[in-house]
């Protein structure tokens, strides 16, 4: 039976830098332009990285996690810009299927299908849905939220009641800053939560060597174009810390298994 060692990416240094500030025992190791940090996390052998944007730096990073650190799960958090209206700057969205908007091999095969696997989207297994959603709710449905986020920071960008909305995550090698492109892809994939650029990536990667996954996203903007603008500054003062304590919610689901 294989050991339990989780990977964890992010596509922000800053995310990444406090996820590895968690482990104890830690060791660092340099491949592929990238820095894993190797540690035990509540117990559990965990491997860090930052893993740099898109989806085919994300896969690398993802397959370099599975072959060389021998990964039994892999969790991905970052930031993501909303695409649907009902998502608001601060909301954290749990990917339930993931899909790549720039994949179009026509006519040999439908839009958006993944060759040679003959499906469009990747899902995540039950139970990792089942510990995000929990992650999730027990950092928005209590007071640790503002115990770690200061209310001056919160109000700085709106946030108010975050909430938690699990459903479809779109992924492509482009960063959306424009609302008629947001409004395009939402007629093209209309149950479009949000819109990244590693998700399904990572999804693909994991799916064909049968390792599970969660996708986290946290709003950091609506896809329009102010979102350059927001983006930078919710990274550091939100997103990171959203990160954290996720990552700290999952892990202690993990070791009371």
């Amino acid at each position: 039976m294989q050991t339990k060692t989780i990977g964890i990416m992010g596509a922000m240094s800053e995310e990444i830098h406090g996820i590895a500030n968690l482990l104890t025992d830690k060791e660092e190791f340099q491949l592929g332009m990238r820095t894993y940090t190797v540690g035990k996390l509540n117990g559990i052998k965990t491997v860090v990285v930052f893993s740099r944007w898109g989806k085919v730096a994300a896969a690398i990073t993802a397959s370099t996690l599975i072959l060389k650190f021998n990964v039994s799960e892999i969790i991905f958090t970052g930031v993501s810009g909303a695409v649907s209206p009902e998502l608001n700057v601060g909301d954290i969205v749990i990917g339930k299927r993931h899909i790549q908007h720039d994949l179009d091999a026509r006519p040999l095969m439908e839009e958006f299908e993944i060759p040679l696997l003959g499906i469009k989207y990747i899902d995540i297994q039950t139970e990792q849905l089942g510990i995000a959603e929990k992650a999730v709710k027990d950092l928005i449905n209590s007071e640790k939220l503002f115990s770690v986020i200061t209310e001056n920071e919160l109000q700085e960008f709106g946030i108010v009641k975050p909430k938690l909305v699990i459903g479809d995550i779109v992924s492509g090698d482009k960063f959306f800053a424009c609302t008629k492109e947001k409004h395009e892809l939402l007629n093209k994939l209309p149950a479009t939560l949000c819109v990244e650029m590693e998700g399904a990536a990572v999804a693909q990667v994991c799916y064909e060597y049968g390792i599970p996954f969660t996708i986290l996203r946290t709003i950091s903007d609506v896809a329009d174009e102010k979102s350059h603008i927001d983006f930078p500054a919710f990274t550091k003062k939100i997103s990171n810390k959203y990160s954290v304590e996720l990552v700290k919610n999952i892990f202690r689901q993990h070791k009371t298994k």
